[in-house]
């Protein structure tokens, strides 16, 4: 089915909306998910929280494009469980590697106005990247994909992908400190 079609039964208040988006985008926001939270359990509880959210956001929202809107649910849902659930365990994973790699980029504590600032210059900085560089630095860091996976996907030892995200974190600290 789609997208337009699904936003328009989340319009109408119609559950089919949900299944459909399930259906449609289950392994997308599993993988996002899974990604993030490295456990079967807290993925499936974040994918049906998706679903309720997005019920919930739609309407008034009306994305104009479903797979992001339901990705950056996802994402976010992920996010905050992992936070939770390290609080809980204190245990680390794939987002807190993340994070500690991009910590040497941006620092470790950010006001929101900082945090704004930040996300623009990131998005300029993504946009003068060739396309793979960007896809392998949107891979690691948003989609929280592990090293290992990124490196099959392109071909390239996992030492050689590490060491082209290093360079891209080091061009990314040095634009910042040219333009913020």
């Amino acid at each position: 089915m789609e997208d337009a079609n699904i936003i328009d039964l989340y319009f109408a208040r119609n559950e089919r909306a949900i299944s459909e988006s399930e259906k449609k985008y289950r392994p997308y926001c599993a993988s996002i998910a899974g990604n993030i939270l490295r456990n079967r359990e807290d993925e499936e509880e974040c994918l049906s929280d998706t679903w309720y959210r997005a019920w919930n956001a739609i309407p008034p929202a009306r994305p104009s494009r479903l797979s992001v809107f339901l990705g950056k649910i996802t994402r976010n849902l992920a996010i905050d469980r992992y936070r939770k659930t390290k609080r809980e365990k204190n245990s680390g994973g794939e987002y807190a590697l993340c994070l500690d790699e991009l910590s040497e980029c941006i620092g470790e504590d950010s006001f929101i106005e900082e945090q704004i600032i930040l996300k623009d210059l990131l998005q300029t900085f993504l946009r003068s990247l060739d396309k793979e560089e960007k896809d392998i630095f949107l891979l690691r860091y948003w989609y929280v994909m592990p090293v290992s996976k990124i490196a099959a996907r392109y071909g390239i030892s996992e030492g050689a992908l590490k060491m082209r995200l290093l360079r891209t974190r080091k061009g990314f600290k040095e634009y910042m400190q040219k333009n913020a």
